[in-house]
């Protein structure tokens, strides 16, 4: 006897176990992930350490080269890349096919710690980040812009209101500002006056740095009151800053305004991004591996609406790049796909066999068939993707 046979002679048997393939199937959907590519389990471990006021090659020397030597000893590494670049050394990480990704950002951690040390004191800390290979692209981007406020205020808007909004939605990795330009004072320094006062770019550095200095000196009490005291050094205005005393000689006083132009700015200039012609900031959205795309994406739109309210005057947004739309065109042609092969194999067994009972039979099989396939596709660690789909379309036609 044929084990087919068994579901043929106990018909009760066979309509369990197919509402038990229908209810597992069911169940799968609201649990399986939704993602527009395959999930990778390659990471990439980022290592970036800013060194301001030093060349590529200084940097690729005293930076990159000792770094590179002790990271390379760290278990799972398919592979390294460097670069060296005026004031910042970037190193990527590639890691071995399913590495355990925290055993490796844990033992690069502890290689890193161990050249600290023997970094130049200017150099900041070098700051890892680890990203998963797929990642390249955020699911969706934001775009903001105006006419009225310059990128530096719509940065400072992005940063304070609705980065932490964003970011605190299920299933959002992180929320990045792209374009941004963070206040900072500016100081363009002449090297024509600095040359005549006899002034070197050092000797500005440590003026800026002796008055700008924080110390708290402790409290005093009274009988009812008690007052911290803070000893406060720091500039906050162009204008002080045009006013501080760099260099004092003979009752002649030299400020950092007869040196230098002063003026509140960004922090760089290296990106401009632009959204229908304007100069705008972007913010991209990435959601986590094991998160549903749709799901955190729709929650995005869905704040949107609360954001763009609490917009100042004159700030736009918008959204130019969005995921999902493409995701769910392939999600509604797979759908109609299968509803029109359903269609084709009811009329072409009917036309054949001119039998309703034949038909019965490849109308329940192929749903709960593909049913089953979504609880086989989360037990085995799928997700559904442009692959996944592509592979359902197939084998719904082979049938």
């Amino acid at each position: 006897m044929k084990f087919t046979d068994l579901f043929v002679r106990r018909p009760v048997l066979a309509v369990v176990v197919n509402l038990v393939i229908l209810i597992a199937g069911l169940q799968s959907i609201h649990a399986l992930s939704v993602r527009q590519y395959p999930r990778s389990d390659i990471a990439v471990v980022r290592i970036a350490t800013a060194y301001v006021g030093a060349n590529a090659d200084l940097v690729r020397g005293f930076i990159t080269t000792p770094l590179e030597r002790v990271i390379a000893s760290a278990d799972g590494i398919d592979y390294m890349e460097s670069s060296s670049a005026q004031g910042l050394s970037t190193i990527t990480v590639h890691l071995k096919l399913n590495y355990d990704t925290n055993d490796a950002l844990t033992q690069i951690q502890a290689k890193v710690a161990q050249v600290r040390n023997d970094l130049p004191p200017e150099a900041e800390a070098p700051t890892i980040q680890l990203e998963t290979a797929d990642a390249q692209f955020a699911a969706i981007y934001l775009g903001f812009s105006s006419p009225v406020l310059v990128q530096a205020q719509i940065t400072d808007y992005l940063t304070r209101v609705v980065q932490p909004r964003l970011s605190a939605i299920s299933g959002v990795q992180r929320a990045d500002i792209l374009g941004e330009r963070t206040f900072a004072m500016r100081v363009w320094l002449k090297p024509e006056q600095m040359a005549a006062y006899g002034i070197s770019p050092s000797a500005v550095q440590d003026a800026l740095a002796r008055n700008n200095h924080l110390s708290a000196l402790g409290r005093t009490k009274g009988s009812m009151v008690s007052v911290n005291l803070i000893a406060n050094t720091d500039l906050r205005t162009p204008e002080e800053f045009r006013q501080l005393i760099v260099k004092e000689q003979d009752g002649v006083v030299v400020r950092l305004g007869d040196l230098a132009d002063v003026v509140l700015g960004g922090e760089n200039y290296d990106e401009d991004v632009r959204f229908n012609g304007e100069t705008a900031v972007f913010m991209g959205v990435w959601v986590l591996p094991t998160a549903n795309t749709l799901d955190v994406i729709g929650a995005v739109r869905a704040a949107m609406p609360a954001i763009e309210a609490e917009l100042p005057a004159g700030m736009q947004a918008g959204i130019p790049y969005d995921s999902t739309e493409y995701i769910e065109d392939a999600i509604g042609e797979v759908l109609s796909t299968l509803i029109e092969t359903l269609l084709i194999v009811i009329a072409v067994i009917f036309l054949f066999l001119g039998s309703v009972r034949a038909v019965i039979i490849p109308v329940v099989a192929i749903p709960i068939s593909l049913v089953g396939a979504v609880f086989l596709m989360l037990a085995a660690g799928f997700t559904v993707n442009l692959l996944t789909l592509l592979a359902i379309v197939l084998s719904v036609g082979l049938v």
